[in-house]
């Protein structure tokens, strides 16, 4: 016997119903982009390796220790999987000057790769839903950002989201920084971990981010990126805050808040819970005003975030916040293959009007019989039954059999209608939110 194939591991597959959920939130987050006034670009799953090295930062954990790198046998280039989405996005708007005549909104959907340890919430396929406003500059376009996100999980009724804050200030107070930070964790190397001794000298500000409970203390006495701050960064991370606090946004600033990106300066931020255990950030972002010019293009402000979905569904579930799958309008009952031409018109008609009709089929041991077939309409979820049987047929009718309770509790009596006029009576199948397709 040949041996079975299944997917790789950490990338999985999304099959119903599960794969309603996905439908659903991606629906309710388009729409609420739109709102705002954003548009959706999509871009490449394989980029140029080079993107990502000279755009996330060649001593990052995903470019060092995470990226699905390799080389193009048939033309040696040196390709990569997308391991996030931001750098994808700018290549993009660079590559086809997207910025010449002003500022543009863009979200984008779909999956990333790492090559992580598989977890709870964690995979090496996973999918981010993100937003990228590039050419605005001001710290209002921080702010907007932020209660876009902040006000979608309002709109999802998530609870257990909480706002972390911080600035990370320009490239040249960061660099004032880095080098404080070299300076104190050299005093201390004899506490410090092994992911720390490698990090000293390449990305110090990474320290900062560890999760050791050893290092704790440590990290705490660390040299404090708001005192290298100047004006202009602190005026910036000020008017954000200020802008939070008129919105009614609850934040915490969280000054060892430093993402894993090179790209970042000035705002970042990461909305956390505490119900989904050790993979707690559900959506991150920031300001990335040098990344255009790093991809190769003149330089441009951006700022943008990303959401997991997974995780987003996984917190929408344990909050018991996921909608019902839906099930079909109805569930056509066809006793007699011969009548399969009288029948395949009429649910035509009935989709045209709006009806979701799923249509009994021949299984290996054929239609089966009117008990099976009414037990599958039932299993299916369906409101009704549609019986097109001989003397129905006969009649130029169908039978309709509601299946489900009415608003009363009782379930209504077997009725019949026309074939020949579906248009009159369709509506009576249709569930109260499915909403009217034109014929």
């Amino acid at each position: 016997m040949t041996d079975k194939i299944t997917a790789v591991k950490g990338m999985n597959d999304i099959v119903a119903p599960d794969s309603a959920h996905w439908e659903w939130l991606e629906a309710r987050v388009r729409e609420w982009f739109a709102r705002y006034g954003y548009r959706n670009i999509r871009t490449p799953i394989v980029e140029p390796l080079a993107l990502f090295v000279r755009g996330l930062g060649e001593v990052t954990d995903i470019v060092e220790k995470e990226m699905y790198a390799f080389e193009d046998r048939l033309n040696g280039e040196q390709l990569a999987l997308r391991p996030e989405g931001t750098a994808g996005v700018v290549r993009a708007v660079v590559e086809h000057s997207l910025l010449y005549d002003g500022p543009k909104r863009l979200y984008y959907m779909g999956p990333m790769f790492r090559h992580e340890r598989p977890q709870r919430g964690r995979y090496r396929q996973f999918h981010q839903i993100g937003v990228e406003a590039l050419g605005l500059a001001g710290p209002e376009a921080d702010a907007e950002l932020i209660a876009m996100a902040a006000d979608l999980w309002r709109e999802l009724g998530l609870q257990d989201v909480t706002l972390e804050i911080n600035t990370l200030g320009q490239p040249p107070e960061r660099q004032a920084h880095r080098q404080a930070l070299i300076t104190y964790f050299e005093q201390h190397r004899d506490q410090l971990d092994a992911d720390a001794q490698r990090r000293l000298y390449t990305n110090p500000l990474r320290i900062l981010d560890t999760k050791n409970p050893a290092m704790q203390a440590l990290v705490e006495g660390a040299p404090r990126l708001l005192d290298h701050l100047g004006p202009a960064s602190l005026a910036h991370f000020d008017t954000v805050r200020r802008l939070l606090d008129a919105m009614g946004i609850a934040y915490r600033v969280n000054p060892r808040l430093v993402r894993g990106l090179d790209y970042y300066h000035h705002t970042v931020f990461e909305f956390v819970t505490q119900s989904l255990g050790a993979q707690g950030t559900v959506c991150a972002g920031g300001r990335y005003d040098g990344l255009t010019a790093e991809v190769g293009g003149k330089p441009a402000p951006g700022v943008g975030w990303a959401m997991g979905v997974e995780r987003v569904l996984e917190l929408l579930k344990t909050q018991q916040r996921l909608p019902s799958v839906p099930v079909p309008d109805a569930y056509a009952i066809v006793p007699d293959a011969a009548a399969w031409p009288q029948v395949m018109p009429v649910l035509r008609a009935l989709r045209a009007a709006g009806v979701s009709v799923l249509m009994h089929a021949i299984g290996p041991d054929g239609l089966g019989s009117m008990k099976s077939q009414f037990k599958k309409a039932d299993a299916s979820g369906a409101r009704f039954a549609l019986i097109f049987g001989g003397d129905e047929l006969a009649a130029g009718q169908v039978g309709i059999k509601p299946l489900r309770a009415g608003a009363d509790g009782t379930v209504g009596a077997q009725t019949t209608r026309p074939l020949a006029r579906v248009a009159d009576w369709a509506s009576e199948l249709r569930a109260p939110s499915t909403p009217r397709t034109a014929a």
